[in-house]
């Protein structure tokens, strides 16, 4: 079965999403900074908009990087949003290296149990994007999806490496939810390959516009897109 995750940052959004037909909402604030924590009272109101699974962002900063202060706050961030009705959470850490945080990220994750989680696009931008994928892979504790275009550009840059990591094996390919700058034409290349799940935020929007609400039609257009490359 394909699934179909869209961006919501308001309850209108939800609605839209789910009457276009979306699978699954991320839940996030601030796309200006690529995605924050959302305010509970936010989370609140879509999960009253809305009986769609959401996974709720769980990131303090811009960067990547976090200190053992944000992740206190993070920690406890995470017990309200479950609260307000998070089904899922989405993060993920680089340390000063640029390698992947296990630890941040196992510790984050420890707290969002026994709810499931996305690793997000942290993995895009590490220092070593093939090491940091193998170390992404083990991580434990509710990771069902990684959130990833393949590269820090987006998935035009990054469709071939998604490819060959789709192919590495059905849980690899299982893993993975392409999405960051995601293109029509890049569903049928990716369904091929075994990657069956889809993220989009500006291309359910009209003009591709954060300012605007999501329009279900766009989302029930993607759905067919998706749904005809990669089933169900």
């Amino acid at each position: 079965m394909s699934l179909l995750e869209v961006i919501a940052l308001t309850a209108a959004d939800a609605r839209a999403a789910q009457e276009g037909g979306a699978d699954r909402l991320e839940v996030v604030a601030d796309m200006a900074a690529d995605g924050l924590t959302p305010d509970p009272d936010v989370l609140a109101a879509i999960r009253d908009a809305t009986d769609l699974p959401l996974r709720v962002m769980l990131r303090a900063n811009a960067g990547f990087r976090t200190t053992g202060a944000e992740l206190d706050r993070l920690r406890h961030a995470a017990a309200g949003l479950a609260e307000a009705g998070a089904d899922g959470f989405v993060l993920g850490f680089l340390d000063s290296f640029g390698h992947v945080d296990a630890a941040a990220t196992e510790k984050l994750a420890a707290v969002a149990a026994p709810l499931p989680w996305t690793f997000h696009r942290a993995l895009d931008h590490a220092a070593d994007p093939a090491q940091a994928w193998r170390t992404v892979r083990g991580l434990g504790g509710g990771l069902d999806t990684v959130l990833t275009a393949g590269s820090a550009r987006g998935v035009d840059a990054g469709v071939d490496v998604l490819v060959r990591r789709a192919a590495e094996d059905p849980a690899a390919a299982a893993l993975i939810m392409a999405g960051g700058g995601l293109r029509r034409k890049h569903v049928a290349v990716l369904a091929a390959a075994g990657v069956t799940s889809f993220h989009v935020g500006t291309a359910v929007r009209p003009d591709g516009s954060w300012d605007v609400p999501v329009d279900p039609a766009l989302v029930a257009e993607w759905r067919s897109l998706v749904s005809a490359a990669a089933g169900g």
